[in-house]
């Protein structure tokens, strides 16, 4: 989806064939439809693209207990306080916000997974470790509509992330030191 217009519709069967080659189904200069006609049903917006793109009635297009990634810096596609009443999560990258989603909860526990492995390379076994690791801080008993991601100061993440990519780098062959 661009703001012109969807750059990527195709039926089911035919998504499965683009895993392979996803831009042999992106379509940019011809897009078809608009935002609101991609919106229709959808159970998740995951937008990084420009600043308010949406309004909460484009929302309510959506199914219902929609999940809103606004990601867009340093402002997202719908301001915050407009979208949360529209669904059921909402996150952004804005640090007054719930649900701040922020490489930085990455970055550094890979590099220093990657660093005390010698690592020739950050591979993507590497990287869905530490999205596994960032995922498996929150316990299931205190995971909310407001809290589906720990925060930016959590001393977990580090840790946690940087262990998971040095096992990941060993059981893929690129740690040179184990």
């Amino acid at each position: 989806m661009r703001r012109q217009g969807i750059i990527m519709a195709e039926p089911p069967e035919r998504l499965t064939a683009c895993r392979d080659n996803l831009l042999s189904c992106v379509h940019r200069d011809r897009p078809k439809g608009t935002l609101q006609d991609a919106l229709k049903g959808a159970d998740v917006f995951i937008g990084l693209s420009t600043a308010n793109l949406l309004q909460p009635e484009d929302l309510d297009l959506m199914a219902s207990d929609r999940i809103v990634f606004a990601m867009a810096n340093p402002d997202p596609e719908i301001k915050p306080e407009l979208a949360m009443g529209h669904c059921r999560i909402f996150a952004t990258g804005r640090s007054d916000y719930p649900n701040q989603i922020n490489n930085a909860l990455a970055f550094p526990g890979i590099f220093r997974g990657a660093l005390d492995t010698q690592a020739r390379e950050i591979n993507d076994a590497m990287k869905m470790a530490a999205a596994r690791a960032i995922a498996g801080i929150i316990p299931g008993d205190t995971l909310s509509e407001d809290y589906i991601i720990p925060s930016l100061f959590d001393k977990q993440v580090v840790p946690q992330v940087a262990q998971a990519v040095a096992q990941a780098a060993r059981e893929t062959g690129v740690a040179r030191k184990t």
